[in-house]
């Protein structure tokens, strides 16, 4: 007799076609709230008790969203951009929750490349903690797989950047991408076969002299943690954060193998409002209760613009920096975001959050309305 999860893990999509936006909605609903069954996880235990947010509704249905020379309302947005879920806090409170789909506050969602933003803060965390040393360090000086390898003389600082030089293709639609292989690798739950692969990829350019986003170098973040401090990713996320900041459940976290590393460029299964009390705590600069989390002046450097071979870049420690509008008074925010239009977006200026899932067609490029053109919008509307 087949047990519960086998019935579950039935109805759901290949783990490829998933990626290659090959499915039909209805079974990409399924899949999307049910991730922890397409490979092994581990738990992110959410501690005692709940923290529970308040509400303060705030009069946002007639919001304007100019995107491409258009004007759109809210509406628009959350059925031409296919969400399935939308939160909005202003000053750490409630100001608009909406799902669809039938899904509930109660739903655990994918995260997909939100999970980098995650990882990439647990350095910090680390940092602060005393594991490494400084973002200046070299990966190899943790990592003994890497010595040798393209990414021996690469820092830490260019790795949460993406700009190690080391060649990659992101592309989730061709099959002979390294991003396709990855999964592959994945697939095949090897515990080592991912930090093997990225070891053998060439060098395409000097460290620090090109930008070019790869997951597969979250992976290599993961790698570099668990090396710093002994601990797995879950567990260290759920001791230095997800359990001191009144989640509503346990989150899950996709592993490489059986009892192995954490997939930290991916796999991360929260509830909505979980999403966004973590961005609560970065909104917060990394403070939880009073106690520093984060060093001073990480959540800022985390979320900057920079210049990359002279020409400007709005990524920073693998949160995507949004830059304020012409017609805006407001400082700029960043966000976490994951392919099929998954978002969390901070702006601590403005003391707001927004969290999205969405269930798009494509990994990539199938939204009408731009997502920062909603996230600039909202902030005009909550003032």
């Amino acid at each position: 007799m087949k047990t519960s999860a086998e019935k579950i893990t039935e109805k759901l999509a290949p783990v490829r076609e998933t990626y290659a936006g090959k499915t039909f909605p209805d079974i990409q609903l399924k899949t999307f709230q049910n991730i922890e069954h397409l490979f092994p996880s581990r738990t992110i235990s959410r501690g005692g008790d709940v923290r529970v947010l308040e509400h303060n509704p705030r009069d946002i249905l007639d919001m304007e969203i100019i995107s491409g020379g258009n004007s759109y309302d809210i509406y628009d947005y959350v059925s031409r951009n296919r969400l399935a879920g939308l939160l909005m806090l202003k000053d750490e409170k409630i100001a608009f929750e909406h799902y669809e789909f039938g899904v509930t506050d109660q739903t655990r969602w994918m995260s997909m490349s939100m999970a980098k933003s995650i990882s990439a803060t647990l350095v910090g965390v680390a940092i602060q903690d005393g594991y490494i040393k400084s973002v200046d360090d070299l990966l190899s000086d943790y990592i003994d797989g890497l010595r040798g390898t393209s990414y021996e003389c690469v820092t830490i600082r260019q790795l949460l950047l993406m700009t190690s030089g080391v060649g990659w293709n992101e592309d989730h639609t061709d099959p002979s991408s390294e991003r396709r292989q990855v999964l592959e690798l994945q697939i095949a739950q090897k515990p080592g076969a991912i930090l093997e692969f990225m070891g053998s990829l060439p060098r395409v350019a000097e460290p620090g002299e090109r930008w070019n986003y790869s997951t597969g170098e979250t992976h290599v973040v993961g790698e570099l943690l668990y090396a710093a401090t002994g601990k797995r990713l879950s567990d260290y996320l759920s001791e230095k954060i997800w359990s001191r900041l009144g989640m509503e459940a346990d989150a899950s976290w996709w592993l490489e193998a059986k009892d192995g590393l954490e997939v930290a460029g991916s796999g991360i299964s929260a509830t909505l409002r979980d999403y966004a009390r973590f961005g609560l705590f970065i909104m917060n600069d990394g403070v939880i209760d009073g106690e520093r989390v984060l060093p001073e002046g990480w959540v800022e450097e985390a979320g900057a613009s920079r210049t990359v071979g002279g020409e400007r870049l709005d990524y920073g420690y693998m949160w995507w920096h949004v830059p304020a509008p012409d017609w805006g008074d407001h400082a700029p925010g960043f966000a976490a975001r994951g392919i099929f239009g998954q978002y969390l977006y901070i702006n601590p200026s403005e003391r707001v959050v927004l969290a999205v899932w969405s269930a798009r067609a494509k990994p990539r490029y199938t939204e009408v309305i731009l997502d920062n053109d909603f996230f600039n919008a909202a902030i005009n509307a909550l003032k």
